[in-house]
């Protein structure tokens, strides 16, 4: 059982016995292996070209986009009525998404994300939500991820109006 004391200083210090340390840096290890695994795995699919990414441009145009299906239809050069029709859905519907006035349903929006070559995560970006930390939101993860499900993400961190 870890025993909690002072250095002669006054700071915090946790005397734990041999095993409780080493089952911590076991897991530690652990968790180390499985981030590095997961970074090759995303090496991987850069080299081979399945992942997507974005220069610092294409991501401030993602942020600043209204909708994300906006920004992922113009940046695949596909126009609101060849969506469409490759979706079977009313050109309407998709300016309507892009718009923000529909949201669309979960199977459209998926069928969408195939035809884009990208996640369905990728066409849903979560509103920030308040942090105990005043004058914050929590941080949000902007992701590109591709159509194998290679994902990458990048913490931003932005003030609340």
């Amino acid at each position: 059982m870890p025993v909690m004391t002072k250095t002669p200083r006054g700071d915090d210090i946790v005397i734990l016995s041999r095993a409780e340390y080493d089952a911590l840096a076991l897991g530690r290890r652990d968790e180390d292996a499985a981030d590095a695994a997961y970074a090759n795995n995303i090496l991987a699919n850069i080299e081979s070209g399945t992942e997507t990414l974005l220069t610092s441009e294409q991501a401030s145009e993602l942020l600043g986009a209204k909708t994300p299906l906006a920004f992922w239809r113009k940046h695949r050069g596909m126009t609101q009525e060849a969506l469409s029709k490759s979706i079977g859905v009313a050109q309407g519907f998709i300016s309507e998404i892009e718009n923000g006035t529909k949201t669309g349903d979960v199977q459209t929006l998926a069928v969408i994300a195939r035809v884009l070559e990208i996640s369905l995560d990728d066409l849903v970006i979560p509103k920030p939500v308040k942090s105990t930390k005043k004058g914050w939101t929590k941080t949000r993860k902007i992701r590109a991820t591709s159509s194998t499900g290679g994902r990458r993400a990048r913490k931003v961190k932005s003030a609340s109006a």
